[in-house]
Protein backbone atom coordinates (compact mmCIF):
# COMPACT_ATOMS: atom_id res chain seq x y z
CA UNK A 1 0.00 0.00 0.00
CA UNK A 2 1.22 3.77 -0.39
CA UNK A 3 3.25 5.10 2.79
CA UNK A 4 0.57 5.89 5.02
CA UNK A 5 -0.88 2.71 4.95
CA UNK A 6 -4.59 3.71 3.93
CA UNK A 7 -4.24 2.97 0.74
CA UNK A 8 -3.84 4.98 -2.55
CA UNK A 9 -4.99 8.46 -2.99
CA UNK A 10 -5.76 8.97 0.88
CA UNK A 11 -4.72 11.69 3.12
CA UNK A 12 -4.68 11.71 6.51
CA UNK A 13 -7.92 11.61 7.89
CA UNK A 14 -9.68 9.77 10.92
CA UNK A 15 -10.26 6.07 10.61
CA UNK A 16 -13.93 6.06 9.71
CA UNK A 17 -13.27 8.77 7.19
CA UNK A 18 -11.03 6.19 6.04
CA UNK A 19 -12.86 3.18 5.73
CA UNK A 20 -15.81 5.14 4.15
CA UNK A 21 -13.83 6.13 1.25
CA UNK A 22 -11.86 2.78 1.11
CA UNK A 23 -15.56 1.03 0.70
CA UNK A 24 -17.07 3.39 -1.28
CA UNK A 25 -18.58 3.06 -5.00
CA UNK A 26 -15.70 3.75 -7.36
CA UNK A 27 -17.57 6.02 -9.40
CA UNK A 28 -15.18 6.61 -12.34
CA UNK A 29 -15.22 2.99 -12.83
CA UNK A 30 -17.63 0.70 -15.22
CA UNK A 31 -19.30 -1.39 -13.01
CA UNK A 32 -20.31 -4.31 -15.48
CA UNK A 33 -19.17 -7.61 -15.09
CA UNK A 34 -15.76 -8.18 -16.93
CA UNK A 35 -16.69 -10.93 -20.17
CA UNK A 36 -14.13 -13.67 -18.82
CA UNK A 37 -16.04 -13.37 -15.19
CA UNK A 38 -19.71 -13.48 -16.23
CA UNK A 39 -18.33 -16.50 -19.02
CA UNK A 40 -17.78 -18.30 -15.53
CA UNK A 41 -20.46 -17.58 -13.44
CA UNK A 42 -22.78 -18.79 -16.03
CA UNK A 43 -20.74 -21.75 -15.09
CA UNK A 44 -20.75 -21.76 -11.77
CA UNK A 45 -24.89 -21.55 -12.42
CA UNK A 46 -24.64 -25.00 -14.07
CA UNK A 47 -22.63 -26.32 -11.84
CA UNK A 48 -24.71 -25.34 -8.79
CA UNK A 49 -21.91 -23.41 -6.89
CA UNK A 50 -23.31 -20.70 -4.80
CA UNK A 51 -21.67 -17.26 -6.14
CA UNK A 52 -20.46 -14.61 -4.20
CA UNK A 53 -23.14 -11.40 -4.48
CA UNK A 54 -22.14 -9.47 -7.92
CA UNK A 55 -22.57 -5.87 -5.94
CA UNK A 56 -19.90 -7.54 -3.61
CA UNK A 57 -17.75 -8.55 -6.01
CA UNK A 58 -17.98 -5.19 -7.84
CA UNK A 59 -17.00 -3.47 -4.69
CA UNK A 60 -13.66 -5.62 -3.58
CA UNK A 61 -13.42 -4.75 -7.48
CA UNK A 62 -13.45 -0.72 -6.08
CA UNK A 63 -11.29 -0.92 -3.23
CA UNK A 64 -8.53 -2.95 -4.90
CA UNK A 65 -8.57 -0.17 -7.11
CA UNK A 66 -7.77 2.40 -4.43
CA UNK A 67 -4.78 0.24 -2.85
CA UNK A 68 -1.51 -0.75 -4.48
CA UNK A 69 -0.63 -4.19 -2.36
CA UNK A 70 2.66 -5.62 -3.02
CA UNK A 71 1.74 -8.67 -2.12
CA UNK A 72 -2.23 -9.98 -2.39
CA UNK A 73 -3.96 -13.64 -1.40
CA UNK A 74 -7.04 -14.60 -2.21
CA UNK A 75 -8.82 -16.91 0.64
CA UNK A 76 -10.93 -19.57 -1.57
CA UNK A 77 -10.14 -19.07 -5.69
CA UNK A 78 -13.25 -21.35 -6.10
CA UNK A 79 -13.17 -21.63 -10.65
CA UNK A 80 -12.15 -18.49 -10.44
CA UNK A 81 -14.70 -16.14 -10.27
CA UNK A 82 -13.74 -13.56 -8.30
CA UNK A 83 -10.05 -13.73 -9.30
CA UNK A 84 -11.33 -12.71 -13.12
CA UNK A 85 -12.94 -9.43 -11.86
CA UNK A 86 -9.05 -8.82 -9.98
CA UNK A 87 -7.43 -9.85 -12.86
CA UNK A 88 -9.26 -7.55 -15.29
CA UNK A 89 -8.66 -5.22 -12.61
CA UNK A 90 -4.77 -5.72 -13.01
CA UNK A 91 -3.89 -6.89 -15.98
CA UNK A 92 -3.06 -5.00 -18.74
CA UNK A 93 -2.92 -7.42 -20.94
CA UNK A 94 -3.89 -7.42 -24.71
CA UNK A 95 -4.79 -3.42 -23.50
CA UNK A 96 -1.52 -1.35 -24.07
CA UNK A 97 -3.77 1.46 -23.65
CA UNK A 98 -5.42 0.78 -20.70
CA UNK A 99 -4.73 2.45 -17.46
CA UNK A 100 -5.36 0.94 -14.26
CA UNK A 101 -3.93 0.07 -10.62
CA UNK A 102 -0.64 -1.74 -10.98
CA UNK A 103 -0.85 -5.60 -10.44
CA UNK A 104 0.88 -6.93 -7.14
CA UNK A 105 4.24 -8.17 -7.14
CA UNK A 106 2.80 -11.67 -6.09
CA UNK A 107 -1.01 -12.50 -5.81
CA UNK A 108 -1.81 -15.87 -4.42
CA UNK A 109 -5.03 -17.78 -4.95
CA UNK A 110 -5.97 -20.70 -2.31
CA UNK A 111 -7.75 -23.30 -3.51
CA UNK A 112 -7.77 -27.28 -1.99
CA UNK A 113 -9.81 -28.71 -4.69
CA UNK A 114 -7.03 -30.02 -7.53
CA UNK A 115 -9.50 -29.79 -10.22
CA UNK A 116 -10.37 -26.14 -9.47
CA UNK A 117 -6.79 -24.85 -9.56
CA UNK A 118 -5.97 -26.12 -13.03
CA UNK A 119 -8.88 -23.80 -14.34
CA UNK A 120 -7.15 -21.05 -11.78
CA UNK A 121 -3.92 -21.67 -13.93
CA UNK A 122 -5.99 -21.17 -17.34
CA UNK A 123 -7.23 -18.50 -15.75
CA UNK A 124 -3.61 -16.94 -14.88
CA UNK A 125 -2.39 -17.91 -18.72
CA UNK A 126 -5.28 -16.08 -20.34
CA UNK A 127 -4.60 -12.92 -18.46
CA UNK A 128 -0.93 -13.31 -19.24
CA UNK A 129 -0.12 -12.84 -15.23
CA UNK A 130 2.02 -15.95 -14.53
CA UNK A 131 4.65 -13.56 -13.76
CA UNK A 132 3.12 -12.38 -10.50
CA UNK A 133 -0.04 -15.00 -10.44
CA UNK A 134 0.05 -18.35 -8.81
CA UNK A 135 -2.95 -20.85 -7.51
CA UNK A 136 -1.95 -22.97 -4.20
CA UNK A 137 -3.49 -26.01 -4.41
CA UNK A 138 -4.02 -26.62 -0.88
CA UNK A 139 -6.65 -26.08 2.39
CA UNK A 140 -6.59 -22.10 3.64
CA UNK A 141 -5.75 -24.18 7.70
CA UNK A 142 -2.60 -25.76 6.33
CA UNK A 143 -1.40 -22.71 4.03
CA UNK A 144 -1.49 -20.81 7.37
CA UNK A 145 0.01 -22.91 9.21
CA UNK A 146 2.89 -23.31 7.47
CA UNK A 147 3.35 -19.77 6.85
CA UNK A 148 2.77 -18.92 10.09
CA UNK A 149 5.44 -22.02 11.11
CA UNK A 150 8.12 -20.31 8.57
CA UNK A 151 7.71 -16.66 10.26
CA UNK A 152 8.16 -18.13 13.64
CA UNK A 153 11.18 -20.05 12.50
CA UNK A 154 12.90 -17.29 10.92
CA UNK A 155 12.54 -14.45 12.91
CA UNK A 156 16.10 -12.91 12.53
CA UNK A 157 15.09 -12.96 8.64
CA UNK A 158 13.33 -10.21 6.89
CA UNK A 159 9.73 -10.78 5.80
CA UNK A 160 10.65 -10.15 2.58
CA UNK A 161 13.89 -13.12 2.15
CA UNK A 162 11.52 -15.55 3.70
CA UNK A 163 10.51 -18.74 1.76
CA UNK A 164 7.16 -19.28 2.63
CA UNK A 165 4.28 -20.34 0.69
CA UNK A 166 3.02 -17.03 0.89
CA UNK A 167 5.20 -13.96 0.16
CA UNK A 168 5.21 -11.52 2.62
CA UNK A 169 4.94 -8.95 3.62
CA UNK A 170 1.39 -9.70 2.79
CA UNK A 171 -0.56 -6.15 2.10
CA UNK A 172 -3.90 -7.74 1.10
CA UNK A 173 -6.56 -11.11 2.17
CA UNK A 174 -9.30 -11.10 0.52
CA UNK A 175 -11.79 -14.05 1.75
CA UNK A 176 -14.39 -15.98 0.03
CA UNK A 177 -14.90 -19.18 1.83
CA UNK A 178 -18.35 -20.33 2.83
CA UNK A 179 -19.82 -19.00 5.86
CA UNK A 180 -18.73 -21.86 8.45
CA UNK A 181 -15.26 -21.50 7.53
CA UNK A 182 -15.34 -17.38 6.96
CA UNK A 183 -14.50 -16.35 10.55
CA UNK A 184 -11.58 -18.54 11.11
CA UNK A 185 -10.02 -17.73 8.32
CA UNK A 186 -10.41 -13.92 8.78
CA UNK A 187 -8.94 -14.31 12.35
CA UNK A 188 -5.63 -15.97 10.63
CA UNK A 189 -5.20 -13.99 8.20
CA UNK A 190 -5.49 -10.39 10.27
CA UNK A 191 -2.98 -11.83 12.51
CA UNK A 192 -0.87 -12.55 9.64
CA UNK A 193 -1.47 -9.11 7.16
CA UNK A 194 1.54 -6.97 7.64
CA UNK A 195 0.78 -3.87 9.46
CA UNK A 196 -1.48 -0.63 7.26
CA UNK A 197 -2.55 -4.23 5.30
CA UNK A 198 -6.62 -4.74 4.42
CA UNK A 199 -8.87 -8.02 5.46
CA UNK A 200 -11.71 -8.07 3.37
CA UNK A 201 -14.46 -10.67 3.60
CA UNK A 202 -18.27 -10.86 3.27
CA UNK A 203 -20.20 -10.69 6.62
CA UNK A 204 -21.67 -13.60 7.90
CA UNK A 205 -25.84 -13.95 7.93
CA UNK A 206 -27.59 -12.98 11.38
CA UNK A 207 -28.93 -16.35 12.67
CA UNK A 208 -32.39 -16.36 12.72
CA UNK A 209 -35.08 -18.35 14.75
CA UNK A 210 -34.93 -20.24 17.86
CA UNK A 211 -31.82 -23.40 17.72
CA UNK A 212 -33.09 -24.67 21.58
CA UNK A 213 -30.15 -25.01 23.95
CA UNK A 214 -26.86 -26.32 23.45
CA UNK A 215 -26.88 -30.15 25.41
CA UNK A 216 -23.51 -31.24 27.05
CA UNK A 217 -22.27 -34.35 25.45
CA UNK A 218 -24.54 -33.79 22.36
CA UNK A 219 -23.40 -32.64 18.71
CA UNK A 220 -24.75 -29.34 18.27
CA UNK A 221 -27.40 -28.92 15.04
CA UNK A 222 -26.23 -27.11 12.24
CA UNK A 223 -28.61 -24.48 13.25
CA UNK A 224 -26.65 -23.85 16.48
CA UNK A 225 -23.17 -24.14 14.51
CA UNK A 226 -24.51 -20.98 12.62
CA UNK A 227 -25.24 -18.95 15.94
CA UNK A 228 -22.10 -20.32 17.55
CA UNK A 229 -20.14 -18.92 14.29
CA UNK A 230 -22.51 -15.55 14.45
CA UNK A 231 -20.94 -15.54 18.03
CA UNK A 232 -17.37 -16.08 17.40
CA UNK A 233 -17.76 -12.84 14.79
CA UNK A 234 -19.37 -10.50 17.12
CA UNK A 235 -16.06 -11.44 19.28
CA UNK A 236 -13.81 -11.24 16.54
CA UNK A 237 -15.36 -7.38 15.69
CA UNK A 238 -14.89 -6.40 18.88
CA UNK A 239 -11.16 -7.32 19.26
CA UNK A 240 -9.81 -5.83 16.18
CA UNK A 241 -11.77 -2.67 16.86
CA UNK A 242 -10.26 -2.02 20.06
CA UNK A 243 -6.75 -1.27 18.20
CA UNK A 244 -7.25 -1.54 14.50
CA UNK A 245 -10.19 -0.20 12.28
CA UNK A 246 -13.24 -2.78 11.06
CA UNK A 247 -15.22 -0.90 8.26
CA UNK A 248 -18.80 -1.88 7.34
CA UNK A 249 -20.66 -0.85 3.57
CA UNK A 250 -24.43 -2.38 3.23
CA UNK A 251 -24.94 -3.54 -0.24
CA UNK A 252 -27.35 -5.76 -2.46
CA UNK A 253 -26.22 -9.05 -1.66
CA UNK A 254 -24.79 -7.90 2.13
CA UNK A 255 -22.49 -6.28 3.75
CA UNK A 256 -18.87 -6.18 3.08
CA UNK A 257 -16.07 -5.97 5.99
CA UNK A 258 -12.72 -4.41 5.94
CA UNK A 259 -10.34 -4.97 9.03
CA UNK A 260 -7.48 -2.09 8.77
CA UNK A 261 -4.24 -3.11 10.67
CA UNK A 262 -2.90 -0.22 12.34
CA UNK A 263 0.78 1.28 11.51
Amino acid sequence: MSDDGTGKGLPQMSDSDVMSRLLSENLDRDQSEPEVASSIGEQMLHMDIPLLPRSVRARIRDVCSRIEPRNATLVGGGIGHLSAWLFDLWSNSGQEEKEGPKHPDAFRIIEPGTRFCVIIDRLIRRYEAEGWAQSVSMPWQEVFAETSSSIASNVAIPENALNSILPMPLDLFIIDLPEGERVAAASAAFEMVSPGGLVLLLEPTVPTGDVGDFSEGEEPTPAQLKVQSFNDWIELVKRINASDSVGFTDLTGGTLVAFLKSL
